[in-house]
């Protein structure tokens, strides 16, 4: 996998390019700056991004316009995002209209190696993944009625909206596949998603689970 950063901490920014590496992956170009990554990417299209929110000059939403330019010029790269605190408006403006291929994730996530590069994979490869905190906040302040879930099924989403699989959510609740699958397809037939839809389901599910479809 081939990743551009931008990041405008030269500390992290050098620690997420050795992480990349050691891990196998290739850093196509390391940048310090918004204008940086839509030059990179421009110049040599990588397979996914990572990207801070706040970054040079005014140090408030720049990476994040920059990663929505990415995400709708460059629909075919994976763009995943991080910040130091939830930011509700970021997260929810990143996955509307496209929540193909995005990611949105803390910080404190990166020093979880493992839960970090899952989430890059997924990310590149046209998944979602987002923050558990966020995913929590998000669905604080949901309006969406989701009064006919049992409380396993809203864990189930929950995990969903994190972008995990159902393998991996299986082994999160100690359940078995099948009882996995059994429960996301109540949640769809109470969400009101029916097969035939011609969106992919899942991600219909997570949008309502977070209010933004």
């Amino acid at each position: 996998m081939r990743v551009t950063i931008a990041e405008d901490s030269v500390l992290l920014r050098e620690g997420l390019t050795r992480l990349l590496a050691e891990a196998g992956h290739e850093v196509a170009a390391a940048v310090g700056d918004a204008e940086g990554l839509l030059r990179a990417v421009a110049a040599d299209m990588p397979d996914a991004v990572v990207a801070d929110v706040r970054m040079p000059p005014t140090f408030t939403d720049e990476g994040l316009r920059a990663a929505l330019v990415v995400r709708d010029r460059w629909p075919q790269v994976g763009v995943l995002v991080l910040s130091q605190w939830v930011e509700e408006r970021y997260a929810t403006e990143l996955i509307s209209g496209r929540p193909h291929g995005v990611g949105y994730l803390l910080k404190d996530r990166v020093a979880d190696v493992t839960e970090f590069l899952g989430a890059l994979e997924r990310v590149a490869a046209g998944g979602s993944a987002l923050d558990p905190e966020v995913v929590a906040q998000l669905l604080a302040r949901s309006r969406h009625p989701l009064g006919d879930l049992t409380p396993r099924e809203r864990e189930v989403l929950a995990l969903m909206a994190e972008g995990r699989s159902n393998s991996a959510i299986a082994e999160a609740l100690v359940v078995g596949g099948g009882a996995v699958e059994k429960h996301i397809n109540n949640i769809f037939t109470k969400l009101g998603l029916a097969p035939a839809d011609r969106d992919h389901r899942r991600v219909l599910a997570v949008l309502r689970y977070l209010g933004t479809g």
